[in-house]
């Protein structure tokens, strides 16, 4: 679904990507990992065409991507980050029908979209009247989803979408997620810096250090199989750290 040939970027001297070329499958997991600061979140940033390569080209559907095909590609992608980010000033139900308002559809059809949404998010009817201040972190993050999720994407990218939850949230949360992929069967691209959460979640393993990619395959060949030394210590790592508590 999703071609990056040779993709390099920087901002000003600080070089952020350099030569990344990868191959997302369509209906497919598939989880960037890698420490932070490594250009995962910029290489989504790229898909999303919020900012453009320097160096490389990216493919859609086996086309180039054009000027013109942007506002389309960004309708057909959803797009998730930390914390939500949702609008403070919008209720909950605002943010999750704020794109399909715009693209001018009918309140009976945003309210079924909304009645399919809050049941796969696992979400409390109730509180889509609520601001987003008012709301815990993993309800911000359900309704994120379901923003995401609102105009029926045809590619889902989640930015570290559970990384300042606490622990018991976070693995609520996780086993919903891995529900609803399973369910929805779309291409999913999910940065993460937790190694638990990636073997959880993904089909397919992107392992990224200092703007590079080191290695992509399923968990069981970046364990087994490493093909560089940081992929070993990257792993070794946080096994340790869960082996020490």
């Amino acid at each position: 679904m999703l071609e990056l040939r040779n993709i390099s970027f920087s901002y000003g001297s600080i070089q952020v990507l350099n030569d990344i070329s990868l191959s997302i499958r369509k209906g497919c997991t598939t989880i960037i990992l890698g420490p932070s600061g490594c250009g995962k979140s910029t290489l989504l940033k790229l898909i999303l065409h919020l900012i453009r390569p320097q160096l490389g080209s990216i493919e859609v559907d086996g086309a180039p991507v054009a000027e013109k095909d942007i506002r389309a590609i960004r309708q057909r992608t959803g797009y998730v980050l930390q914390d939500g980010g949702l609008f403070p000033h919008f209720t909950a139900s605002r943010n999750v029908t704020l794109l399909a308002n715009e693209l001018g559809w009918t309140e009976e059809k945003q309210q079924a979209r909304m009645e399919v949404l809050t049941a796969l998010a696992r979400l409390d009817k109730g509180l889509l009247s609520k601001f987003p201040r008012t709301l815990s972190g993993g309800q911000r993050q359900r309704v994120g989803l379901m923003r995401a999720l609102m105009l029926d994407p045809d590619l889902l990218l989640l930015d570290e979408p559970l990384g300042s939850l606490d622990p018991l949230v976070r693995v609520d949360l996780q086993q919903d997620l891995k529900s609803i992929f399973g369910e929805l069967k779309k291409t999913v691209l999910l940065v993460t810096h937790d190694l638990g959460e990636a073997a959880y979640l993904g089909d397919e393993i992107i392992l990224m250090n200092e703007g590079r990619i080191l290695q992509q395959g399923p968990m069981r060949t970046l364990v087994d199989h490493p093909a560089d030394p940081f992929v070993t210590r990257f792993i070794h790592a946080q096994r340790t750290f869960l082996e020490h508590l």
